[in-house]
């Protein structure tokens, strides 16, 4: 029986900087920014460019992924900051969590280095299309809620804790695929798709997802697909990765800064109806079989496959919130205590409305509180953790304890 979780397609190395908002001050008195020049659209052209952007970000408390013009801004702006060297990617960093509560998994590369050599977890075996050693850094910037960046005009402050990418990246920009990805997929329980959204040039994209489709050829007829949005640097790019694979995704998954990129508007994500009504609306234009939005307070799968994925709902969030609580130390007995904390009230509110109006599933976010979270990653995490309640990739080696938990998973959060 195929029992692998193929992850793709393409990884990353992270430069994550230690959050300074001194230097964030110091930066915008430098450059003489003021806060009617924040834009989180601004062409990132220069080190100037990068500050506007991560203090628009900061003033919305909005997270989201974008361009730069060159590696060489990231090194810069790295450089003031106490900086760790960590992997990147939403198939690597849901392998890295798979990895944590004993599952392997196989990872498709574009690109690899000594940097990814060795940090990549033994569990984790590689197809890749590399065909020589390239660093092209992602430089991740994340915040805490409530830090305050002074202006020459005044002082912006955080509403909420999250996190922007920043990178330059011509592997992942071109994303060759694999030879071997084929025989890989020949043996997949589950095939994770995401890092379209790092490509700009829509001919190049076609033949890759023509490469792409041929592999998947090779999947067995019973194998979930699972497809993660990850903010599309060209969001016109993500209607023609739909046109070609949407009829053998089986969850196509978002958060909530691409729910609100998709719908044009803000949405207040603990209003049921608004909630409601937003999702309904993204359905119609993504009809997947099951619809997945994960956000800070709740996550909810709607379309007519919704209510199989209750536990791949339950394992993702519980997942997410344990890295949330220790980072990367993730382990079995972590996600054990997690499942002890209580349920946002909200959340459970708004999933209680979805599922009484339209074929759906969702559960509530757990209650985090810790001094120092962590809010990169999470989403690649959720991914994981769904990934995990896949029924092969649970017999695997998934926690006794943790399979109690998903064995016990009721409607109601």
């Amino acid at each position: 029986m195929a029992e692998d979780l193929v992850l793709g397609l393409g990884g990353t190395v992270d430069y994550e900087i230690r959050w300074d908002a001194a230097v964030l001050s110091a930066l915008a008195a430098e450059y003489g920014i003021h806060r009617d020049e924040l834009d989180s659209t601004t062409p990132i052209i220069d080190e100037r460019a990068l500050v506007v952007t991560v203090l628009a970000f900061l003033a919305t408390g909005g997270g989201g992924e974008r361009f730069v013009l060159s590696s060489e801004i990231i090194e810069r702006f790295a450089a003031r900051f106490d900086t760790q060297v960590t992997l990147g990617g939403t198939g690597v960093r849901a392998g890295i969590a798979l990895d944590r509560i004993g599952v392997p998994t196989v990872q498709h590369l574009v690109s690899i280095d000594d940097t990814v050599r060795r940090l990549l977890p033994r569990s984790m075996r590689v197809v890749s299309s590399a065909t020589r050693d390239t660093l092209d850094p992602h430089l991740i910037v994340q915040y805490p809620e409530g830090t305050a960046v002074a202006l020459p005009d005044g002082t912006v402050m955080a509403p909420a804790a999250n996190r922007v990418i920043f990178a330059n990246d011509a592997p992942n920009r071109e994303m060759a695929i694999a030879e071997g990805l084929g025989d890989a997929l020949a043996g997949a329980a589950a095939f994770l798709v995401s890092g379209f959204n790092t490509m700009q040039d829509a001919a190049l994209l076609e033949r890759r997802l023509d490469d792409l489709v041929a592999a998947m050829e090779r999947l067995p007829p019973t194998a979930l697909v699972y497809y993660e949005d990850a903010g599309f640097y060209e969001r016109a790019l993500a209607g023609a990765v739909r046109r070609r694979l949407l009829d053998r995704i089986d969850v196509y998954g978002m958060n909530e800064d691409e729910l609100q990129e998709y719908l044009g508007r803000t949405v207040d994500l603990l209003a049921p109806d608004e909630v409601a009504v937003a999702l309904a609306e993204v359905h119609a234009l993504i009809p997947a079989p099951a619809l997945v939005v994960h956000t800070k307070f709740w996550a909810i799968a709607v379309g007519p496959s919704a209510g199989r994925h209750r536990a791949g709902l339950e394992s993702a969030v519980r997942t997410a919130a344990t890295r949330y609580r220790v980072g990367d130390a993730c382990t079995a007995a972590d996600l054990h205590e997690t499942g002890r904390l209580p349920r946002h009230t909200g959340g459970g509110e708004v999933v209680a409305e979805v599922e009484r109006r339209m074929p759906s599933a969702g559960v509530a976010a757990y209650v985090v509180d810790v001094a120092h979270p962590t809010t990169i990653g999470l989403g690649d995490t959720f991914v994981g953790g769904f990934l995990a309640a896949v029924p092969a990739a649970a017999r695997v080696a998934i926690g006794a304890a943790l399979m109690r938990a998903l064995d016990a998973v009721s409607p109601a959060p």
